[in-house]
């Protein structure tokens, strides 16, 4: 069998140990590293060197092993949320700035020339009605025109966890500026008021996570809002 230089075979080490190496390239390695008898009889030294490293290999990769999975963060979700909201935002704003160009290249010299073209129509218009005599009555517009909840906040509607108080040092409220998607969930929030230590934030995103808001809406259509939130906070004495 063609031995291996060390190097060769310690550029292998890694799958090797992973068993992702040809049967062959596990028979090199290890005559490589113990030794073996060739067809004569004669036995031959493994390499000591190699051995060491690859003992040191094995080490680390037991060491990793013992590790065991590392457990996510609390929040993780939410800062999921926050992220893909930022990105969708970034995302949102690239495509209005390339219509914002697109309206000022083409939409918008066209609806000028258009525009001109119907003021004029209309002047025309209007002084071929004074002329004749013919005068609308004005009509009186009123401040409550608009129609009424054409603009909504986001509602408060249940939540998939058990809400409770918040546990902390003394009692305390709590009051949170939460920001609902147009799903209406929450995917951000910041404590405007009251304690803000890792441990009360954490049980404040795990509350927000489980609430279900119906999103705000503009004209009917949902969109982002932002609510505010009041938690009472408790003081546990052991």
């Amino acid at each position: 069998m063609k031995s291996l230089p060390c190097s060769a075979i310690r550029a292998s080490f890694s799958d090797y140990l992973d068993g992702a190496v040809s049967g062959l390239r596990m028979q090199q390695i290890a005559h490589h590293i113990e030794g073996f008898e060739d067809v004569n009889g004669v036995r031959t030294t493994g390499c000591e060197s190699c051995a060491r490293e690859l003992a040191a290999w094995r080490a680390t990769q037991e060491a990793v092993s013992a590790l065991g999975p590392a457990r996510a963060p609390a929040d993780l979700t939410l800062r999921l949320r926050v992220a893909l909201s930022r990105e969708r935002a970034r995302h949102n704003f690239r495509l209005l700035d390339r219509l914002s160009l697109a309206w000022e290249n083409a939409v918008r010299p066209m609806l000028l020339q258009v525009t001109g073209g119907l003021v004029g129509s209309v002047a025309l218009l209007g002084g071929t009605a004074l002329l004749l005599g013919v005068a609308a009555a004005p009509q009186q517009v009123l401040a409550n025109d608009e129609p009424l909840g054409a603009l909504t906040a986001p509602h408060y509607l249940y939540s998939t966890a058990s809400p409770g108080a918040i546990v902390s040092g003394h009692d305390t409220t709590i009051i949170v500026e939460a920001s609902v998607d147009s799903r209406g969930r929450v995917y951000d929030y910041t404590i405007v008021s009251g304690p803000q230590d890792d441990a009360i934030r954490t049980q404040v995103a795990n509350q927000l996570l489980g609430s279900v808001y119906q999103p705000a809406s503009a004209f009917g259509v949902p969109v982002r809002g932002r609510v505010v939130v009041t938690f009472a906070g408790i003081s546990v004495h052991g």
